[in-house]
């Protein structure tokens, strides 16, 4: 353990980023779970990195505005065809978003077939980068992250519809998942939405959002500590985190049986 590796220098943007990616990911979460179709978060992650991947095999620029306007055509693409399988087949949904997770998964790999890196290209898209995030990237998502949010507050999102949930998540999700991957969007959706599924209203944001923010401070330090690979540590930081909060108020649940007014 290497206590001097705590260097704020990089754990601070990495972890201003975490908070950043939490905001969206936190309430679109539990909708996602109050809707049953827990996968769509990697679904899309995937789509919008398959835009990545075939921006890259274009030759685009690295990071470049055309490879973010791929990324967020792909997830909006995405979207749309989600929204429309729901309409027409929506006992299938969740099925279908399965295959349209693998699909798109394999089209990446079809796509770096012939990339000599292709094989570091799918381990950033999965793990992400969260230890290099830059200001530039940090201004990109937190500018982006308040328009989504100020949308569902006004509720913007409601009077679209079902593609305005899906079109809002697919934006936050191709936001994200450039800088943290496909691993971190996934643990940042669903686990503190999971943790905290017995709480209801603004007392389940707070407690999910607190899960998250300790889960990515505490998988941060530890990672630099020990060396390891931070988006790993931080996954499973989050899991710990959500568990003991889960048996927490479980246990403080059973002791007052009126805590939710029953």
């Amino acid at each position: 353990m290497n206590v001097s590796a705590l260097d704020w220098g990089i754990l601070g943007p990495a972890l201003v980023a975490g908070l950043l990616v939490l905001a969206t990911h936190v309430p679109l979460g539990m909708q996602v779970l109050d809707r049953g179709i827990v996968f769509i978060d990697l679904a899309i992650a995937q789509i919008a990195g398959l835009g990545v991947i075939g921006a890259d095999a274009l030759g685009l620029p690295e990071g470049g505005w055309a490879v973010q306007a791929a990324a967020v055509g792909a997830a909006l693409l995405g979207a749309w065809l989600l929204t429309f399988t729901e309409k027409r087949a929506p006992q299938q949904q969740e099925a279908l978003i399965g295959v349209m997770f693998i699909l798109a998964a394999c089209g990446g790999i079809l796509l770096l077939a012939g990339n000599p890196h292709g094989g570091e290209h799918l381990k950033d898209l999965l793990v992400g980068q969260i230890l290099w995030v830059n200001a530039t990237q940090l201004a990109w998502l937190a500018a982006v992250s308040a328009l989504l949010l100020l949308a569902m507050a006004l509720g913007w999102v409601r009077r679209l519809g079902r593609f305005g949930f899906y079109a809002v998540f697919a934006l936050a999700v191709t936001a994200s998942v450039q800088l943290v991957g496909v691993y971190l969007v996934f643990s940042s959706l669903i686990i503190p939405a999971l943790g905290t599924r017995g709480l209801v209203g603004r007392r389940r944001l707070l407690v999910a959002g607190v899960i998250g923010a300790v889960g990515y401070a505490s998988g941060l330090a530890l990672s630099a500590m020990w060396d390891l690979p931070s988006g790993a540590v931080i996954v499973w930081a989050l899991a710990f985190c959500a568990f003991a909060s889960a048996m927490a108020l479980g246990q403080s649940d059973n002791r007052h049986p009126d805590a939710h007014g029953r």
